[in-house]
């Protein structure tokens, strides 16, 4: 890997393990509504103009409907139920639990038949990466937190869901559009909603300052570093990204906020990660192509 692709790897495993951190931070002061659209709308200001001063926003004509369907699924449930979530379960453990992604992804494309093989090492993946989402359940969560847990699971379906729909539907659509008109939708959707539930009494700085960052450098700017990524780098090295981000955010929830390295992290998280790696590596090209 080039020192440039270095460079934006690096930077993008840090500022995808922000997020828990500025959702924790935000939603100890404003409604998760807030949040989201705050989220939301900041990165659209940010993106929209971009897109259609390159000329990428018209080349959406046509794949509007499915544009939308990806805005509700990638975006729309998952954002808010993770912020409703971080309200009372940790930044580190919520996302420990969105690492779970790559195990559900697999799940789901092996399901859609979008991936017919499960071979035997891909079977022990999925068994020891769901062996680790039970130790971070079974060790760190209390009887009141499983609603929380409940709604990072909607969480991580949208998020393994939209990377298909952009696969399969939107694959010749231009990314940053996409991305540009489905923070736009969302931000309609959720504004009369933060409106409704917008703060009365007043709001500390590092929670308005939080809900900036979330949405110019750990949305807007994230897009735009991953797109860089995978021109440079590639879609599979790219991947290796989600392996680094509930590192940062584990670290980041610890020295920053206070929060305790549990067993249940200590055992989990390795667990997660290991089967991810396993429940998604692609077989050799000898095993996938018999000899006559």
């Amino acid at each position: 890997m080039s020192r440039r692709g270095w460079a934006l790897f690096i930077s993008l495993g840090v500022i995808w393990g922000l997020p828990y951190l500025l959702i924790k931070v935000g939603v100890d002061s404003l409604s998760p509504f807030v949040v989201v659209f705050a989220r939301v709308f900041i990165g659209a200001a940010i993106l929209l103009p971009i897109a259609f001063f390159t000329g990428q926003l018209r080349k959406l004509k046509g794949h509007w409907r499915w544009v939308f369907i990806f805005a509700i699924v990638e975006m729309t449930f998952t954002f808010l139920a993770l912020t409703w979530a971080e309200q009372s379960i940790s930044s580190s453990l919520a996302a420990l639990l969105i690492s779970t992604v790559p195990l559900t992804a697999a799940i789901i494309a092996r399901a859609m038949g979008l991936d017919s093989r499960l071979s035997g090492m891909r079977l022990v993946g999925l068994g020891v990466g769901f062996a680790g989402v039970a130790a971070l359940v079974g060790l760190d969560v209390s009887g009141g937190d499983f609603l929380s847990v409940a709604a990072i699971s909607i969480t991580v379906l949208g998020y393994s869901l939209g990377p298909i729909i952009v696969d399969r539907k939107l694959s010749s659509a231009p990314s940053v559009a996409v991305i540009a008109a489905s923070l736009t939708i969302n931000a309609l959707i959720y504004a009369p909603f933060a409106w409704l539930t917008w703060p009365t009494e007043p709001v500390p700085a590092n929670a308005w300052w939080s809900i900036v960052a979330l949405g110019a450098v750990c949305t807007a700017g994230a897009f735009i570093i991953f797109f860089a990524l995978i021109a440079e780098v590639g879609p599979a090295r790219t991947t290796v990204i989600t392996y680094v981000n509930p590192g940062v955010a584990v670290i980041l929830g610890v020295l920053i906020l206070g929060e305790p390295l549990t067993p249940g992290i200590v055992i989990g998280f390795p667990l997660v990660l290991a089967g991810s790696f396993l429940a998604t590596r692609r077989a050799p090209t000898m095993e996938s192509e018999p000899h006559a």
